[in-house]
C-alpha cells in the first residue's frame, strides 16, 4: 500500500483519497470535480451529477497513471480513478484474484457511487476490467476511450512476459526483485528518454516489498496461455459482446511501438468497431500518457468535446 504522504512526489498527485468498502477491504479511488471549486457530487450529496470519466489502470501501475488527465479534465467532468485491490493505496489482496474479481469490484464501485453518463478510459488490464464492467451495466456508459489494451484471449505472449511466469524464477523476479515494475519504467517508453525521477519513484511507491508486489505477480499469472485457464473464458465472453458496443462513440489511442499490446491489438479492435476514431502514435510506447502526455491528453480532450451531444451538455463549457 502506497504512502500517500510521501513528500518525494505528492505534489504530482494533489488529490483527496476516498475508500469504498469491499467486504472489509478498502478500495481506494480518486473522485475529482473542481468546476468553480466544487467537490465531487458523491461527497456533497448533490443530486445533479456531471458526466463521469472512469479511469481504469493496468499492471504494474495505479491511479497515479491518470494524474495529468485528471488535472486537465476535472473542471469539466467528474473524474473517478480506482486502484485495484493490491495496487496503489487500496488494501492488499487476501487471496489471489482473477480478472472476474477485478470486474466485480469495479461494478460494485460504479453502482455504489451511482455513476451515470460514464465515459470509460482504460489502459492495459484496465481495458478488460473496464469493458467487463461496462457490459454488466451498459445503461450507465455512453463513451469509450482505450489506450494500448486488449479485451480478448491473447494469441501471442511476449517472451518478456513468459519469463515472468516461470515457476519459482518468475515469482522471485517479479515479487522479490520487483523486476516487472522496474522494467516497465523503460520498456513502456519509446519517444521519451525516460521518466522523471520523481515520477519513477511514484510508480514504484506501492510496490516496496514482497507482500505489496503480490498483485503485480498475480496479474501476470492471470494472463491465460490456453483455454484451460479460467480467465480465457472471461476474455472470450467479453470479446463476443464487444460488437454490441459499436453504436457508442469510441476512441482508440495507440502507441505503435508497444511490444506488449502491439499494433495488431489495435487492428483487432478496429475490425470489431470500424467506426471508432483511431489515433496511432508511431513513435510512442505502451505508457502513452507518459511517453506522449500532452498529445494524448489533447486528443482525448478534443474528442470528448466533439462527442458531447447537445442533449447531455454538462453546462461547464
Amino acid at each position: 500500500m502506497v504512502d500517500l504522504q510521501s513528500s518525494l512526489w505528492r505534489d504530482l498527485y494533489p488529490f483527496k483519497s476516498h475508500f469504498y468498502d469491499l467486504g472489509g477491504c478498502r478500495y481506494h479511488y480518486l473522485d475529482e470535480f473542481a468546476a468553480d471549486g466544487a467537490a465531487a457530487p458523491g461527497s456533497t450529496g448533490a443530486s445533479w451529477q456531471p458526466p463521469t470519466l472512469l479511469m481504469v489502470h493496468g499492471n504494474p501501475t495505479w491511479s497515479f497513471h491518470w494524474r495529468n488527465l485528471i488535472l486537465a479534465q476535472r473542471g469539466h467532468y467528474r473524474c473517478v480513478a480506482p486502484d485495484h485491490l493490491g495496487c496503489g493505496a487500496s488494501d492488499l489482496q487476501r487471496r489471489p484474484l482473477r480478472l472476474v474479481d477485478h470486474i466485480d469490484h469495479l461494478v460494485r464501485l460504479v453502482e455504489g457511487l451511482d455513476l451515470q453518463r460514464v465515459t470509460l478510459v482504460a489502459q492495459d488490464w484496465g481495458g478488460a476490467i473496464g469493458l467487463g464492467a461496462l457490459l454488466r451495466m451498459e445503461k450507465r456508459f455512453e463513451r469509450i476511450v482505450l489506450l494500448n489494451t486488449g479485451a480478448f484471449p491473447p494469441w501471442f505472449i511476449p517472451w518478456r512476459i513468459r519469463v515472468c511466469r516461470w515457476p519459482v524464477v518468475g515469482r522471485l523476479a517479479v515479487q522479490g526483485l520487483n523486476a516487472f515494475s522496474l522494467a516497465a519504467q523503460t520498456m513502456t517508453l519509446s519517444r521519451s528518454a525516460g521518466l522523471d525521477p520523481r515520477v519513477a519513484k511514484a510508480y514504484l511507491a506501492p510496490y516496496h516489498n514482497w507482500r505489496s508486489r503480490a498483485a503485480v505477480y498475480q496479474f501476470v499469472q492471470d494472463i491465460p496461455l490456453s483455454r484451460r485457464h479460467p480467465t480465457w473464458q472471461t476474455l472470450a465472453e467479453i470479446e463476443s459482446r464487444l460488437p454490441a458496443l459499436a453504436q457508442l462513440p469510441i476512441q482508440l489511442i495507440w502507441g505503435m511501438q508497444d511490444w506488449c499490446f502491439r499494433p495488431d491489438c489495435l487492428e483487432r479492435f478496429r475490425r470489431i468497431w470500424p467506426e471508432a476514431k483511431c489515433h496511432p502514435l508511431e513513435d510512442v510506447g505502451h505508457w502513452v500518457l507518459e511517453d506522449a502526455a500532452d498529445e494524448a491528453i489533447g486528443l482525448i480532450g478534443g474528442w470528448l468535446d466533439a462527442t458531447l451531444s447537445v442533449g447531455q451538455g454538462n453546462g461547464l463549457r
